[in-house]
């Protein structure tokens, strides 16, 4: 599924993890942009709308819970969202929340290309690192 936008915004509040993610995001030759919580995600998603959102759960100002029901009241299905979480029942959050699909932490570098690849297709290729 592509939307026709281009690029992948990570949500996540852990400045270490957006780092990681996006140098591998970055050297697979995905256009990147992050924000710290849910409220500059819907800043960000009213600016440009997004590939994909990979999105954090825990977060400050506005949680991931938040910041999904938000982009489906907004957007409905146009913007694909990946929970990115270390809870328990990664999946059950996800449909919680009406995520498309779920990455959970720990996750291999693989993992994450092979996931973000089906958002933005034509770019991308997969490394077995842990992360």
């Amino acid at each position: 599924m592509n939307n026709g936008a281009d690029d992948v915004l990570i949500v996540d509040d852990d400045p270490d993890m957006v780092t990681i993610i996006r140098i591998m995001l970055d050297d697979a030759g995905y256009q990147v942009r992050s924000a710290r919580n849910g409220k500059e995600a819907l800043e960000s998603v009213a600016t440009k709308m997004p590939a994909v959102v990979l999105l954090d759960i825990l977060m400050p100002v506005m949680d991931g819970w938040q910041c999904a029901r938000e982009l489906r009241a907004r957007y409905g299905r146009r913007v694909p969202i990946v929970v990115v979480t270390a809870a328990e029942h990664a999946g059950a959050r996800a449909a919680q929340v009406g995520g498309d699909d779920v990455l959970a932490k720990p996750f291999e570098m693989a993992e994450l290309l092979r996931i973000v690849a089906r958002y933005v297709p034509g770019k991308g290729s997969g490394s077995a690192s842990t992360l």
